[in-house]
């Protein structure tokens, strides 16, 4: 998906806008790649026989995992690239609650709603998003976050 590039008055502008993407499959191969990467092989993300025996019946997706989609998700989202942008990092997060397993298999998407963006100094901005990750078919998100990056133009 291409992305438009705007200013950041527009981005400020347009606090309260909403962004969904597009839906993306969580799947084992992902989900074992995470738990290479982390050391965390707990029996109820990667043993699909084990897992089966427990309340999720089957594999889940790391909650980390599920947080970790959101940059990818916002790109498909369209979120908008800020014009002169140097830089984005993460500056840490309000708040995150894992709400609802991700099940292996299940399709989530990312809902990004935009709460604040200020300049907290000459050419720094401050972003502050909403990031709900929906799971197709479930009334209850598997994660609410409020994530802060920093921007710098």
């Amino acid at each position: 998906m291409t992305t438009a590039s705007i200013t950041v008055q527009q981005m400020a502008e347009s606090i309260g806008t909403e962004r969904v993407s597009d839906w993306v499959v969580v799947t084992q191969a992902m989900i074992d790649q995470f738990a290479e990467a982390t050391g965390d092989h707990q029996f109820i993300h990667v043993d699909p026989e084990r897992a089966a025996q427990t309340p999720f019946g089957g594999t889940i997706a790391h909650g980390f995992l599920s947080l970790s989609l959101m940059p990818m998700l916002a790109a498909k989202a369209g979120t908008p690239k800020i014009a002169g942008m140097k830089m984005g990092v993460n500056y840490g997060g309000n708040k995150v609650r894992f709400l609802t397993p991700v099940r292996s298999g299940k399709r989530v998407r990312g809902r990004f709603k935009l709460l604040k963006f200020a300049e907290r100094k000459p050419d720094v901005w401050e972003q502050v998003q909403e990031y709900t990750l929906e799971i197709e078919g479930e009334d209850k998100p598997a994660l609410i976050a409020e994530w802060i990056a920093l921007i710098y133009v």
